[in-house]
């Protein structure tokens, strides 16, 4: 069965504790969890309370990292932000071993400019993925990279760079950011799955709704098509599902994200089958 699962960040204003239990009460088994939440990031990184939860929560049975990535950016022209962000990513491999964690993703980075990557915004991710390669030697962890948004300032925003790259670091694995690739259009999610399915090591699920992405699945025809792409190829990994609860146009309450993830949850259910 393939894990389904959320992203830590819906229940942003959380604890950890509180976290896990929503998770469960939605039926999900699986739960990404991002190192910036603020309640681990802003308490000196307490990983001993994501295992004791992990551990209390036996029904979350897959349990995956998100490097922090929001004040981040590993090819920033700033060398202070850089190397930074070249520590927290080799920390944050780290972090997920300790939580018992096979698979983290994490971002490439961008030009700092909005304008298009240049020889020296390329040389500068050469420096991250070596780092990031030292790192991952060390341990049993797949590091998986997101595709992000095509954008002007994006290092990595097709699937024929994203191919590239894992063809060059065969120890690489790849994130689908679904609602990434939808901000192109309705095939590209499936354009990914077909040139790099073979290495996906995780989907991060979310509809694209106009301009506004991280959206719930809300039964979308288009979501189906994703899955049934997934399934297609034999996927096995998890299911996450990315929303964004500043999407709503007003906070919503526990119980109100729960309901969500728990429709989204019976239709992943329904699809994956």
């Amino acid at each position: 069965m393939v894990p389904l699962g959320v992203s830590s960040m819906v229940f942003h204003e959380y604890t950890t504790p509180e976290i896990f239990s929503s998770v469960s009460r939605a039926g999900l088994d699986a739960i990404e969890y991002w190192i910036e939440t603020p309640h681990f990031w802003l308490r000196d990184l307490p990983v001993h309370e994501v295992v004791t939860e992990h551990t209390n929560h036996p029904e979350i049975a897959t349990l995956t990292v998100h490097a922090p990535i929001l004040d981040l950016n590993p090819c920033s022209i700033n060398p202070d932000v850089a190397e930074v962000s070249l520590e927290y990513a080799a920390r944050s491999i780290e972090m997920a071993g300790q939580m018992g964690s096979r698979v983290i993703t994490l971002h490439p980075g961008r030009r700092t400019a909005k304008r298009p990557p240049g020889e020296a915004d390329f040389a500068r991710f050469a420096r991250y993925i070596a780092v990031v390669r030292e790192t991952s030697l060390k341990d049993t962890i797949k590091v998986s990279m997101e595709n992000m948004e095509p954008i002007v300032n994006s290092l990595l925003c097709t699937p024929e760079r994203m191919r590239k790259l894992l063809d060059d670091e065969p120890w690489l694995y790849f994130t689908l950011d679904v609602a990434h690739a939808l901000s192109k259009d309705d095939e590209e999610p499936l354009r990914y799955i077909e040139l790099c399915g073979d290495r996906l090591a995780n989907v991060h699920i979310s509809r694209k709704e106009g301009k506004t992405l991280h959206m719930p699945l809300d039964r979308s025809p288009v979501m189906a098509g994703v899955m049934k792409a997934l399934l297609e190829i034999g996927y096995r990994g998890p299911l996450t599902l990315e929303i964004d609860d500043l999407n709503f146009g007003r906070p919503l309450s526990a119980e109100e994200k729960i309901a969500i993830l728990a429709r989204d949850r019976a239709f992943m259910q329904e699809c994956m089958e």
